[in-house]
């Protein structure tokens, strides 16, 4: 079904098809259904900047420029009962994120909690994947990612931090987990990527250039973030008057604990360029697991956090606003919306598909927008 210049694939010719494009890129078939599995729980939740939309460009093309390995080595440097240091070697960072918070969450079902650091890793998707991962082994979750140079500290012009997210899952007694998933700047690549597929500007204050003015052309933006003219803005923006300065702050947490933890790679040591040439982003992360039942117990703190969200959503609202939200409700209502009329797959993304199907002779797919 075609909506202007979308069209509706159904999940499970989607989950089949990319699977197939991993697989004939060399990654083994039990971790091409994991990445395949973290990439479409972002168009699940409505994120496209992190779904099919990047599918191309930042795995299959990274993995043909030899860039990033197709069969993950997943490396214990070192363990305790609750933690553990990783390095992926460059693998595939959903198969690396999966494991490592997999293991975060066996330490805090046994200790009551469980962290694990990971360096040498590449772009493992939305990071809401991890916490939920968490939340529903009934845990606590946080991740976070460092990532190649964007963000400019307050009061500078020049990109030195990643998007860097920082993740909360927290398990509630509602339909769905709160999860709070976003980046540290106000923007981040895969929505500016997004925007120049779809035609779209970028919002000004998002991007600044080296003399502080803003940038809004997204073919622009993205080629003056590989060449270091232009930057993104910190959450709160540029300068202090709107708190930049908080953004600029968790950005830099999450650098820190992306790398000193397991002594990994950051800020321009991640760029993915040297000498001119593509290498490896040798990205780092983190995964904790809070076992609620260590402290007052899950169904407490489920039904604790349940109505602090209750609470919110029914608090005055602004006027000519008809409702207040909490994280995750949105996303668990774009799913309810497009679990049975699937994956919007814009004009840009359908050529893509076209294009690997050839390339890698899948004949039996017959896309409905040829």
């Amino acid at each position: 079904m075609k909506n202007n210049d979308y069209v509706y694939v159904d999940w499970e010719t989607l989950f089949s098809f990319v699977t197939d494009v991993f697989v004939a890129s060399g990654v083994p078939a039990h971790d091409a259904e994991i990445c395949t599995d973290v990439l479409l729980e972002s168009d699940k939740r409505g994120i496209e900047s992190h779904g099919v939309n990047r599918f191309k460009p930042i795995y299959i093309d990274r993995i043909r420029d030899g860039i990033q390995k197709p069969v993950t080595e997943f490396e214990i440097l070192r363990e305790t009962a609750t933690t553990a240091v990783i390095d992926g070697h460059d693998g595939m960072g959903q198969v690396i994120g999966t494991r490592a918070m997999e293991m975060a969450i066996d330490k805090a079902k046994k200790y009551g909690m469980g962290m694990t650091a990971v360096r040498n890793s590449t772009h493992y998707g939305i990071a809401g994947y991890y916490a939920t991962m968490a939340t529903e082994a009934g845990l606590i979750g946080i991740t976070g990612t460092n990532a190649r140079p964007s963000i400019a500290p307050t009061f500078g012009v020049e990109n030195m931090l990643g998007t860097n997210p920082i993740t909360f899952g927290l398990p509630t007694d509602e339909d769905f987990p709160f999860v709070l998933d976003c980046a540290t700047s106000i923007t981040q690549r895969g929505k500016i990527e997004y925007e120049e597929r779809v035609g779209k500007k970028t919002p000004a204050g998002q991007v600044i250039d080296h003399d502080g003015g803003t940038l809004t052309d997204p073919t622009y933006i993205l080629k003056a973030l590989v060449d270091g003219t232009a930057a993104l803005a910190p959450l709160g923006g540029a300068g202090e008057e709107l708190g930049g300065y908080k953004g600029y702050g968790y950005a830099t947490v999450v650098e820190i604990l992306c790398a000193a933890l397991q002594q990994g790679n950051f800020m321009k040591s991640l760029l993915g360029f040297e000498d001119g040439k593509k290498v490896p982003y040798h990205l780092g992360h983190f995964f904790m697991a809070i076992d609620p039942e260590a402290f007052m117990g899950l169904e407490e703190f489920r039904k604790t956090a349940g109505d602090i969200l209750r609470t919110l959503r029914a608090s005055q609202k602004a006027p000519g606003q008809d409702r207040i939200w909490t994280a995750g409700e949105k996303e668990y209502e774009i799913w309810l919306e497009r679990k049975d009329r699937g994956v919007p797959v814009n004009e840009a993304v359908q050529k893509e598909f076209v294009e690997l199907r050839d390339r890698f002779g899948l004949t039996k797919y017959k896309f409905s927008f040829e």
